[in-house]
């Protein structure tokens, strides 16, 4: 019988934890928790910006802004639950989601931008919802591989993991 330290064992729990499969899944799982605050985000504030009338400028600012504040918000939540405090938890949930939230909004803010009458669609235009979900389908790959980037050095979605219960 050996006896196997404690970070001996994490160490080992961490190989077997982010194995590709592991690692491709919790990829996903980290990306699915960004596009989650992104488009609560983007959609509150493209809804909240057409409604107002506001520029294009503003719509982006003001979608841009909610995306990082829902996709923080989400990742704060294990961490609070965990009894970190704001300080504490700042750092981890800046960490966290910075990268990802960024790869999400860039390519979908872009992608509405170019499409042709997306940024005056009206909410009750497909136009609206459609340029908003597809912008979200080609940035999704590109935030999945910044995560799986992250996670396998131990950082990103990573830093918050050990916060969550199962």
């Amino acid at each position: 019988m050996t006896t196997e330290t404690h970070s001996e064992h994490h160490a080992h729990d961490h190989d077997h934890d982010h194995g590709d499969g592991s690692l491709n899944r919790l990829a996903v799982s980290a990306t699915v928790h960004c596009l989650t605050g992104c488009a609560i985000g983007e959609v509150t504030g493209m809804a909240i910006a057409t409604v107002l009338g506001w520029s294009n400028l503003g719509q982006i600012a003001l979608a841009v802004g909610l995306a990082f504040l829902f996709g923080y918000t989400l990742t704060s939540i294990p961490l609070f639950r965990a009894g970190l405090t704001f300080a504490a938890a700042l750092p981890i949930i800046l960490a966290t989601d910075t990268v990802s939230i960024a790869i999400m909004e860039a390519v979908d803010n872009l992608t509405v931008v170019v499409i042709p009458g997306a940024m005056d669609a009206r909410l009750t235009d497909a136009l609206f919802w459609g340029s908003i979900a597809l912008g979200f389908a080609i940035a999704l790959p590109f935030a999945w591989w910044a995560n799986r980037y992250l996670l396998a050095r131990g950082k990103g979605h990573a830093l918050v993991h050990q916060y969550h219960h199962h």
